[in-house]
């Protein structure tokens, strides 16, 4: 007779979720955002953190001329990640976001659309001025609203609707006003300095706004006669001192000599002539020039040379050997030819020697008049120019090209030059600027990763005043007057003082312009030299980094609900001499402190192989492009996931791989939401006192997860939180705890207390992950969070991190799950050998037998007995043989001693749970079913 089969799938407790296999986000995303503006997420954010200690992230302006691109990710990403875990932290995370709005790029794309850049025109008089500005304000607002609604679509939270922007008036005055206090503290001076000068853009650059590429230039070798050599050594013009320079264009300058003053240096005969050079690099010179029978005729100690008078090489003039420490014998000639106009060293060692400070190359990189021959060229048009005219005098002895690192301009990509011009500076070391800002790099601030200290220590240690003037319009103008009658200077905090309000209170930098001079000062104000009251204003512009350098003050100590210093900056590593070092001069020289307690540096972007990411090479990306495919999620993910504080990689490859482990963790979620669909939390909930051990098991790995990605956040590490959430889902989640409990879930009664208690630890393990995952999967993590059983608050990133019941944390169930699972994995070895023997095909079919084992097991194992089933997903254990050996033995080389032996198991497979039963039958009415399976089914 054949016994009639019946369907018992409707009778398991299957999953059942609205909660999306596949996420689509591309297309969700954006309803998620306009559903957290709705609510209005931040203000939301702000109200339930109002009672919460204040933690301000200070934000780093990007600069609004264009699109974001994948460095804009990486830092509003970390922005956003770091805000969002503070809050959850228990802080109350402020975060204002801010735009950095004047500047060359600004101006210069403004007059490219008006025409006017074109050789010969003067940008800065070329149109009415407010007009300009007027231009460069609405082009910047453009780029200021594109980058928002980007920024925004990545799912950062900030006060999108009141960002701060450093072209804001008010803003504007605070920057005067700041640039008054230098002045009140005399730390502001004018003065006619070597500078790096873009020829291109016809301006002054800082430090900070020159980028090093590589470049070939020529290298000369060059003989200037010594009118008075030393004793023994031919005259008549018959021995030359050997210089050795990078830059030909500067020979037209130069004004002296330096040797160093503890070095040899030697007198070499060559032909008729006698050619002196540094001892250790005599041999090199004589290579290169192929100087035929050179020989030694006299050495001599550098000072010894000190006084001695040359004449130009073939300019009408001449000059005087000095003695200088920074004479380096590692490269050239050991004589360095002096151009106090186009070096900073040369510069020092002109002023020490009353030399004159000599530029003879205008604002748009040409020789003046008076330099013969070569009037009128570029510096650039001139260099091979003047090496063939030093070869065809007999004055060149070698031309070499090499290949080095030359500064270029950070806007148009142009090498720079670095010529003396008049501009403001602010003096390091006046007032003791320089040693109280290194003070507090070393003492008041915390450096992220510990290497930034040094470099910024370094960067102020070794670097020159500070260039704070811009020739310029689309800027805040210097405060200085000049007196029409003798010419004064007028520079005086209370000017600078009354011009900020006007600033302030008015149109912002258009009133510089569209006020008279007399309307600028305070009523009264009179020349200090000859007493006469008419005055006409600077032309000069601000720094942009002196306006961001300022923006602790315009917007720290403005905004009320901000507060100085802040807890945070963060940008990335080029920011060392960029807006983290003009913030910290501006703080120390106007408050005597950092704006910062903390300092956070991030790498650059780069492509798979780890090369820049550049349009020219082919390898940039733009979030425009990933955003259709990947969604904003994927790229907070990446963000997240690794080292930020190095250079980090992006290639199709990498994103795809975090794709796949997004999936991953998105799919654990879905698990345990599909296994909650009949639960209330309020109802349902079992105590921990009534978990299964497993349970308790999975607890005590959560309060380790919670405590350990607590600490991560805490201390900025992304990278850890990501991994070790992600191990904890594919580990102790996927591949043990959840593939333990499917059995209990699935088959036992619906209310069976065991199944709520797997059920109570599932509510629990997804409440805490997706808390813990907010600040990284924003979008998800609140997805998520909607369809959680049970009152909550209505977004999860309102909620707090999860905190550890003391109970949850048992060390001795660790260490023996620990073994335990160990023993699982050797165990999975031998069923694989089964299953690989034809023996069996699940691991429900099996009967496993721990034919032996270590001393430590046995105890352990018995005490587990009832538990193995269920831990290792088979029907049948045995801890000790019984009759015949079994089929497969397998010995284990993890565990010494341990040997298992599996066989099929005995009974019958079970039609509901698959499990094998010998009881299997034993019910006519439910004839296919196990005793477990007819128990369930008779009390529904």
């Amino acid at each position: 007779m054949t016994v009639p089969t019946m369907d018992y799938k409707a009778t398991l407790n299957l999953p059942k979720t609205a909660f999306a296999m596949k996420a689509n986000l591309p297309q969700t995303e954006p309803q998620m955002l306009a559903w957290w503006d709705g609510i209005g997420i931040y203000k939301r954010l702000r109200e339930v953190s109002a009672d919460r200690p204040l933690w301000i992230l200070h934000d780093g302006p990007p600069y609004a001329n264009a699109p974001i691109h994948m460095g804009h990710v990486l830092n509003k990403v970390l922005k956003d990640v770091v805000v969002k875990s503070r809050t959850m932290l228990g802080f109350n995370a402020v975060y204002v976001p801010g735009f950095d709005c004047h500047g060359l790029p600004i101006e210069h794309e403004v007059d490219k659309q008006l025409g006017l850049d074109q050789p010969g025109i003067d940008v800065r008089r070329a149109m009415d001025p407010v007009e300009k500005i007027r231009r460069c304000r609405a082009h910047a607002q453009k780029f200021v609203d594109i980058q928002r609604d980007e920024f925004r679509r990545l799912g950062v939270f900030g006060d999108w609707d009141n960002p701060y922007t450093t072209m804001a008036p008010a803003y504007e005055g605070v920057i005067v006003r700041e640039f008054g206090r230098l002045v009140g503290r005399d730390l502001v001076y004018k003065g006619l300095k070597p500078v790096h000068w873009c020829m291109y853009c016809k301006t002054a650059l800082a430090q900070a706004e020159v980028e090093y590429e590589e470049q070939r230039t020529p290298s000369v070798y060059v003989k200037f006669p010594l009118l008075t050599p030393p004793a023994g050594l031919p005259g008549d013009g018959r021995t030359s001192l050997v210089i050795w320079t990078t830059t030909p264009w500067t020979l037209p300058a130069n004004l002296a000599i330096a040797v160093h003053p503890d070095e040899s240096y030697v007198a070499v005969a060559t032909g008729d002539e006698v050619l002196i050079v540094a001892a250790k690099l005599a041999e090199e010179v004589v290579k290169v020039g192929r100087l035929a029978g050179a020989r030694s005729l006299a050495t001599f100690i550098g000072r010894e040379l000190e006084g001695l008078e040359y004449r130009h090489a073939w300019l009408d003039r001449t000059g005087k050997v000095a003695a200088a420490d920074f004479v380096a014998m590692d490269t050239g000639s050991g004589l360095v030819h002096i151009a106090p106009g186009h070096g900073e060293e040369d510069y020092d060692l002109g002023k020490r020697l009353g030399l004159k400070i000599y530029n003879p190359v205008d604002d748009d990189g040409r020789f003046v008049g008076d330099v013969e021959r070569f009037a009128g060229l570029t510096v650039w048009e001139a260099n091979p120019r003047i090496v063939e005219f030093l070869r065809e005098r007999g004055a060149l002895v070698a031309e070499m090209p090499l290949t080095h690192t030359y500064p270029h301009c950070w806007r148009c990509k142009n090498p720079t030059l670095f010529r003396a011009t008049e501009q403001w500076f602010v003096g390091l070391d006046q007032q003791g600027l320089r040693a109280r800002t290194l003070e507090a790099i070393r003492r008041d601030v915390r450096w992220i990763p510990t290497w930034g200290e040094e470099r910024i220590y370094n960067m102020v240690a070794h670097r020159p005043d500070w260039t704070i003037s811009r020739q310029r319009v689309w800027g805040v103008p210097i405060v200085a007057f000049y007196c029409v009658g003798c010419e004064a200077l007028l520079l005086e905090q209370v000017v600078a003082e009354h011009v900020a309000q006007l600033f302030g209170e008015g149109r912002g930098i258009e009133e510089w312009y569209l006020r008279s001079e007399a309307e600028l000062l305070p009523p009264g104000t009179r020349c200090h030299r000859c007493g006469g009251a008419a005055f006409r204003k600077g032309t000069d512009t601000l720094d942009v980094w002196f306006d961001s350098g300022c923006s602790h003050a315009a917007v720290l100590e403005t905004r009320p609900e901000l507060r100085w210093p802040a807890e945070l900056y963060l940008e990335g590593s080029d920011q060392h001499r960029g807006w983290f070092h003009s913030s910290l001069l501006e703080a120390v020289a106007t408050r005597g402190a950092p704006p910062y307690k903390a300092v956070l540096t991030c790498g650059f972007v780069v492509d798979g192989e780890g090369r820049k990411m550049s349009k020219s090479v082919g390898n940039g990306v733009s979030p425009e492009e990933l955003l259709p495919k990947y969604g904003a999620e994927v790229l907070r993910l990446w963000v997240a996931a690794e080292d930020y504080t190095e250079d980090i990689r992006l290639s199709s490859e990498i994103l795809d791989r975090l794709a796949d482990a997004y999936r991953r963790l998105r799919n654990t979620a879905r698990f345990l939401l599909g296994n909650l669909g009949d639960f209330d939390p309020v109802r349902h909930r079992q105590p921990y006192g009534r978990l299964d051990e497993v349970d308790r098991w999975i607890f005590d790995r959560l309060a380790r997860l919670i405590d350990r990605v607590q600490r991560a956040y805490e201390e900025y590490q992304f990278h850890t939180v990501f991994h070790a959430i992600h191990n904890f889902c594919a580990v102790d989640l996927s591949a043990q705890y959840l593939d333990i409990i499917k059995d209990r879930l699935y088959t036992s009664a619906a209310d069976d207390p065991r199944r709520r208690a797997a059920q109570t630890a599932c509510h629990d393990i997804l409440s805490a992950l997706l808390r813990l995952l907010a600040p990284i999967l924003s979008f998800t993590a609140e997805e998520a969070w909607r369809h959680l059983p049970g009152g909550r608050v209505e977004s999860v990133h309102l909620e707090r991190f999860p905190e550890v019941p003391l109970e949850w944390l048992d060390d001795t169930l660790a260490r023996e799950w620990t073994r335990l699972l160990e023993v699982r994995r050797e165990i999975a070895k031998a069923l694989e050998t089964a299953r690989a023997r034809g023996l069996i095909g699940s691991g429900l079919a099996a009967a496993v037998t721990v034919t032996q084992a270590p001393e430590d097991l046995p105890e352990l194992l018995a005490r587990k007995r009832e538990l193995l089933p269920t831990l290792l997903i088979v029907s049948q254990v045995s801890l000790e043989p019984v009759g015949a050996p079994a089929v497969v033995q397998y010995e284990s080389q993890e565990i010494p001693g341990l040997v298992i032996g599996v066989d099929h198991a005995r009974g019958a497979k079970c039609a509901r749970c698959w499990m094998w039963s010998e009881r299997v039958g034993a019910d006519a009415e439910h004839p296919t079913l196990c005793e477990r399976c007819v128990a369930v089914l008779r009390g529904r």
